[in-house]
C-alpha cells in the first residue's frame, strides 16, 4: 500500500503539510497506522505536486528513496508555498519496480493523481481493460505498475470530456468488477477540487484536506466509509456512494 494526501486552502509551506504535523506523511513512511495487511512501511519512494499559482500547471518532485532520506527536499520544502498540494509515499507491491516514475503523483496538464492500494492478480486481471486504451498510451505508460494503469484509465476519460467525479467513479467500478479484491483509493485534483475514492482502504477528510491517515489535529478529521466518492473543496466536503 501507500499513503497519500491532498490539500486545498490558504498558502502553506510543503513542510507544514509533509514534515511538521503530528503523524505527518514523513512519519507515515516508517510508522503508518492503518496498512490493512498491505505491507508495513512506505519507503519505496515519494512524490509531491504543488500548484505555483496564477493558473500555472502543477510542479512535481519525485524520488525513488524514502522521503526522510532526501535532505535537499526537506530543506526546499520550507521555502515552497502553495494553496494546493498532493503528497504520497510509496510501498511498492512485490514484483513491481522501485523507480522514480512509479511514484505518485502522476500528472498531465492541470491534473495530479495518486493511488493508494493494489490490483491483486496484476496484470492478467486487467488485461482486457488495458486493451481498450489507445496503444500509444500503453506504450508511453510511466511505469509497469497498477497505479500507472489506473492513471491512464482516469486520464483517458478526462481527455474524452468526462467529469472528474464520474471519471474516478467509473474507473474504480470498472477495475473492481474485474478484480474484486483490488484496493482502489484514488485521488485526483486540478488545484480547485479534490476527488477521491474509498475502495478497500482508509480515507479521512477535514476541511480542505483528504488523507489516508489523519495528520495534525486528530479531532478535526472524519473517516469516510468504504465504497464512497469524496469531493472536497476549500469550503465543503461531499461524500456519496460509488
Amino acid at each position: 500500500m501507500c499513503r497519500h494526501l491532498a490539500y486545498l486552502g490558504e498558502p502553506v509551506t510543503l513542510a507544514e503539510l509533509l514534515f511538521d504535523p503530528e503523524h505527518s506523511l514523513k512519519r507515515q513512511s516508517w510508522n503508518p497506522l492503518d496498512m490493512r495487511g498491505g505491507g508495513t512501511i512506505n519507503v519505496d519512494g515519494f512524490g509531491v505536486g504543488w500548484y505555483p499559482g496564477d493558473g500555472a500547471p502543477p510542479v512535481r518532485y519525485r524520488r525513488a528513496v524514502p522521503v526522510w532520506g532526501d535532505m535537499n527536499f526537506a530543506s526546499l520544502a520550507r521555502s515552497i508555498r502553495s494553496e494546493a498540494v498532493v503528497g504520497a509515499v510509496r510501498a511498492a507491491t512485490p514484483g513491481m519496480p522501485v523507480i522514480e516514475t512509479a511514484c505518485a503523483p502522476f500528472t498531465e496538464g492541470q491534473w495530479l493523481f495518486s493511488h493508494n492500494g493494489v490490483i491483486r492478480g496484476w496484470p492478467d486481471v486487467v488485461a482486457d481493460i488495458a486493451g481498450r486504451l489507445p496503444a500509444l498510451d500503453l506504450i508511453a505508460m510511466e511505469a509497469p505498475t497498477d497505479s500507472a494503469l489506473l492513471w491512464a484509465l482516469v486520464r483517458d476519460r478526462l481527455r474524452s470530456g468526462v467529469d472528474p467525479v464520474k471519471a474516478v467513479a467509473a474507473t474504480v467500478t470498472e477495475v473492481h468488477e474485474a478484480a474484486p479484491t483490488a484496493r482502489l483509493n484514488l485521488l485526483l485534483t486540478d488545484g480547485e477540487r479534490i476527488v477521491a475514492s474509498t475502495c478497500g482502504h482508509s480515507l479521512w477528510t477535514a476541511r480542505g484536506r483528504v488523507a489516508s491517515e489523519p495528520f495534525g489535529d486528530q479531532s478535526v478529521w472524519e473517516q469516510a466509509d468504504d465504497q464512497r466518492i469524496v469531493v472536497v473543496t476549500r469550503d465543503s466536503t461531499i461524500v456519496e456512494a460509488l
